[in-house]
């Protein structure tokens, strides 16, 4: 086992059982915004009816009255999700006269969403916020 050390918190002593692996990890850690930025993207991805937004383009692009029949959601409120999804780059439009085709920002969100997915479907989530009482 590799050394420890304490470190002192504001009130409370913590301590380390593998101190380099701490500084390596706390060396590699991403900056405060990009750890933001990041958990903003997830909270996005968190809502059922952005996220089959998301699955629908996954298959290409579509136009928001197209992305509004598949998802059963209003164009307005299609319109407000895609506009959230492009602010944090997750989606991109092209404007062709009226019509706006939006279409995933980038091979990074498909392979997130092709992840994620997958996750789900080979594996059997427990939901204890979901059981019977």
């Amino acid at each position: 086992m590799k050394s420890s050390a304490d470190v002192q918190g504001d009130s409370c002593s913590v301590r380390l059982v593998d101190p380099e692996r701490v500084a390596s990890v706390n060396a590699r850690m991403p900056g405060e915004t990009d750890i933001v930025d990041t958990a903003d993207v997830f909270g996005l991805l968190g809502d059922p009816r952005r996220l089959k937004l998301l699955v629908a383009l996954l298959d290409g692009e579509l136009c928001v009255c197209d992305l509004a029949a598949i998802t059963g959601l209003s164009e307005s409120a299609t319109s407000h999700a895609l506009r959230l999804l492009r602010a944090h780059r997750v989606v991109a439009v092209r404007r062709d006269g009226r019509n706006a085709f939006y279409r995933l920002d980038d091979a990074h969100v498909r392979m997130l969403l092709d992840l994620a997915v997958a996750h789900t479907e080979h594996t059997d989530a427990i939901h204890p916020e979901r059981s019977r009482a």
